[in-house]
């Protein structure tokens, strides 16, 4: 019984030293030995969810803009271990902390001309996405130094350190030659965004490149444009042409979410260019004559009503000023967006979102959600029936 009880004894401390040996060499989840890439495949544990990891390291660089925040959720839910480089103050990213389990994600201040700092956010991915991206330009930077040498030097460091995967988001129409609108020689946005892919191809030939439209959700740049009092003239919204024969085909930012993450985990989609376009075409004047049904400011009962902006050169002066803020132009108003606005979408016979095994959602299914903040009467609590459901709007089927 002795022997039999110093046994037992025995093991229970045993038990016990390797319980605290190995508390004591788990590795902390900002040690930076638990990334290297050599180890990924011996890390890979769990059935794939978000407390899983799988095996797969990420830095998102413009995790903070719109689409990243959506591209980051994605990754978190299916176990990736997300490295986000930031630049300005931190508070702008602190919720992305959410988008994975504890450790999963991890934070680096960067700036875009710093190579050095590049460098250390990519040293231990094999997957690279850049969202970075402006809609205007500022005094620190320009079209071009965000989209085209910002790039370059993103998509040339990456392929230095040895990345498996880089993922570049571009735009579409920036592939062909815009005779302008209101600006000479078109928008320098999408002069600049060709300038980039071809930046990225050129250091980086295996990179995977998406061209999305006009892409709306929450917090967006598209729906929130038409919706902010800045972009009418009181209750008038001046378009290009009116808005007669300019076609847009807006997508859904979880598709494109979605679609960025199943390209980043499918080799196949190497070089590749996918053109990230929604299921319906509509007019522009169509669609915003729908934003304000559904917002119940239309002609009826609000005084809505849309003209062609070359009547109005007030408006041009609005969007020109603008562009002088000191911080942000209010509701992102510049005559490059307008210029963009008078751009009609146009595929080319690419490989769409769908070819990555993305439905596509409707904007019919959306759009009572996305726009129930800008709704008139907002806080009017409406009886059963009391108004009349919106009149959708007329489209085309996209092929």
């Amino acid at each position: 019984m002795a022997l039999q009880r110093n046994i037992i004894q025995g093991c229970g401390l045993g038990v016990k030293v390797a319980a605290v040996t190995s508390v004591q060499q788990r590795h902390n989840s900002s040690d930076v030995r638990f990334l290297t890439k050599t180890r990924m495949d011996a890390l890979k544990k769990g059935s794939g969810g978000r407390s899983s990891f799988s095996g797969h390291v990420a830095t998102v660089f413009g995790a903070s803009g719109f689409i990243g925040r959506y591209v980051c959720n994605r990754l978190g839910k299916v176990g990736t271990q997300i490295i986000i480089p930031y630049r300005g103050d931190h508070y702008d990213v602190l919720r992305l902390k959410l988008v994975g389990d504890l450790g999963q994600v991890l934070f680096l201040p960067y700036h875009l001309c710093d190579e050095e700092a590049i460098r250390k956010a990519v040293k231990y991915s094999d997957i690279v996405i850049n969202l970075v991206g402006r809609d205007w330009e500022t005094r620190n930077f320009t079209f071009e130094q965000v989209h085209v040498e910002g790039a370059h030097r993103l998509a040339r460091i990456s392929k230095e350190m040895g990345v498996e995967r880089f993922l570049h988001v571009s735009a579409l129409n920036a592939d062909r030659e815009h005779e302008g609108y209101i600006l000479k020689g078109g928008s320098k946005f999408l002069k600049s965004k060709a300038l980039g892919e071809q930046a990225v191809r050129d250091a980086f030939p295996e990179a995977t490149v998406f061209r999305p439209s006009d892409v709306y959700g929450q917090e967006d740049r598209f729906l929130r444009y038409y919706a902010g009092l800045w972009r009418h003239q009181g209750k008038l919204v001046p378009l290009p042409q009116g808005g007669k024969d300019i076609w847009k085909q807006p997508v859904f930012v979880s598709d494109l979410a979605e679609a960025i993450v199943a390209a980043s985990k499918d080799p196949d989609t190497a070089g590749k260019t996918y053109e990230a376009v929604g299921p319906r075409r509509y007019e522009l004047g169509e669609l915003v004559d729908w934003f304000h049904r559904v917002m119940r400011k239309d002609k009826e009962s609000y005084g809505y009503m849309k003209y062609d902006m070359k009547w109005d050169p007030f408006f041009k002066v609005k969007a020109h000023l603008t562009e002088y803020l000191p911080s942000w132009p209010i509701n992102s108003l510049t005559r490059d967006k307008i210029e963009r606005e008078a751009v009609t979408d146009i595929t080319t016979g690419l490989p769409t979102l769908e070819d990555l095994g993305v439905t596509l959602t409707k904007m019919e299914d959306r759009m009572d959600w996305e726009l129930k903040p800008f709704r008139a009467g907002s806080y009017y609590d409406e009886e059963v029936g009391e108004f009349e459901p919106p009149a959708p709007p007329k489209y085309i089927e996209a092929r």
